[in-house]
């Protein structure tokens, strides 16, 4: 097949207005996707689409025959039935205006009260326009997030054990070198005298360390672990003992809050 035999598809028309083609929607109309289709001698389309064309004074409503559009609609609604009945409601509305409306103008007038009357159509116009008004609003709030529809919220309950999480703030070497410098300036300070010297084993403060958390429910000031009648070594070996326990994973070195007070608690303890 030779390119200049292909054939361009054309779009399906939107409606047929006395025989012409309307291939446009115009960009002030909403066309629900299931629209009602009317099928008549003057007009064949969406039924949104007629209402509009009267709506701009583009289609007269003695043209119509509402009887016609009656029964196509009570076709629509055997059709809709359980599918999309809003859409059928609204239907319903629009061909209860237009009986109304083609049985005002078709009953006999007074002549003297002709000028006097309103036109039926003029009201007609009216109500469509706030219609659309309404019909553009409902559009723009149904694309509009909606709960249980597009999101759900979810229900979560606590166990009866919870217990939040405490993230305590790091101590800082810095911090930890002034509170050592306070406890041995103390045991400088101390007076006492040495009648016998004794060896101080870590190994051996370390476990009266974990023996004094285990008896002040594992949690205790950092400056209460230090006994500073033993003097500068007693503090020493102490602190030596503190970092041994820190490094295997005994104990913590923690503060409540940043600059605050230092203390020392068993690992698997909360404070």
């Amino acid at each position: 097949m030779q390119p200049d035999s292909l054939t361009v598809q054309q779009p399906l028309p939107l409606a047929f207005v006395r025989g012409e083609a309307v291939l446009e929607r115009p960009e002030d109309l909403y066309i629900p996707p299931d629209a009602l289709e009317i099928l008549l001698d003057a007009f064949e389309g969406p039924l949104d689409f007629l209402l509009y064309l009267i709506r701009k004074h583009k289609f007269d409503i003695v043209d119509l025959p509402v009887n016609e559009i009656t029964l196509q609609y009570m076709e629509y609604i055997d059709l809709m039935q359980g599918l999309n009945f809003e859409l059928a409601a609204e239907y319903l509305v629009m061909a209860a205006m237009l009986a109304e409306i083609k049985s005002r103008l078709l009953l006999p007038r007074h002549t003297e009260a002709d000028d006097e009357e309103a036109d039926p159509r003029a009201e007609l116009i009216r109500r469509l326009q706030e219609y659309e008004v309404f019909k553009q609003a409902a559009s723009g709030l149904d694309s509009l997030p909606r709960d249980e529809r597009d999101h759900f919220t979810g229900n979560a309950s606590l166990a009866d054990n919870f217990a939040p999480l405490l993230i305590l703030p790091d101590v800082e070497l810095g911090e930890l070198a002034l509170a050592l410098k306070d406890i041995v300036k103390r045991a400088k300070d101390f007076q006492h005298h040495h009648i016998k010297r004794e060896h101080l084993s870590t190994r051996e403060r370390m476990s009266r360390i974990l023996d004094l958390l285990s008896s002040h429910q594992g949690y205790l000031a950092f400056s209460a672990c230090f006994d500073i009648s033993e003097g500068r070594e007693g503090v020493v070996v102490t602190f030596l003992a503190m970092l041994e326990l820190t490094k295997e994973k005994l104990i913590e070195i923690v503060q409540v809050q940043a600059y605050g007070q230092i203390h020392v608690k068993l690992k698997d303890t909360e404070a």
